[in-house]
């Protein structure tokens, strides 16, 4: 006799959640066991502000997830972008994963209309901007994208 599995997708997903959240909670854990001074010397090896630091740590690793899609939607290459300006790339993940527009930004991402409104709410607009103006100057025969 043979056993049968059956797939429960919703179970699935929160013991994963709860994977995710316990994993996160040790984080914070032994982030809290650094003295001052070494917090201090890890953010700035991140290039980043003690505070700024703390601040991502508590936010978790899913709080850039939006940008990948921002910069497909825009047209910029995120792996080209961050071989040759790794220093662009971190700075638009750390402006990215502190913003506090994530439910304007994730509600444009599920309309598909990200292109067209990001520029209203976006702490990276910018930098997004001056991207898209280089790769358009390096490649003038295509159409930049329009948002």
């Amino acid at each position: 006799m043979t056993a049968h599995t059956h797939s429960y997708p919703l179970v699935d997903k929160l013991i994963e959640m709860f994977g995710d959240w316990l994993k996160h909670r040790r984080e914070i854990t032994e982030m809290c066991q650094f003295d001052a001074a070494e917090f201090g010397r890890i953010a700035h090896d991140l290039g980043v502000t003690s505070s700024d630091l703390d601040e991502l740590v508590r936010q978790g690793p899913h709080k850039v997830e939006e940008l990948p899609q921002l910069l497909k939607v825009l047209g910029i290459d995120e792996d080209a972008l961050a071989r040759a300006q790794p220093l662009v790339m971190r700075d638009l993940e750390r402006v990215c994963a502190l913003c506090r527009h994530k439910s304007e930004c994730d509600h444009d991402i599920a309309e598909g209309s990200l292109a067209e409104h990001y520029e209203a709410y976006c702490g990276n607009k910018v930098t997004l901007d001056a991207l898209e103006r280089e790769a358009h100057r390096d490649h003038p025969a295509s159409p930049a994208p329009r948002h």
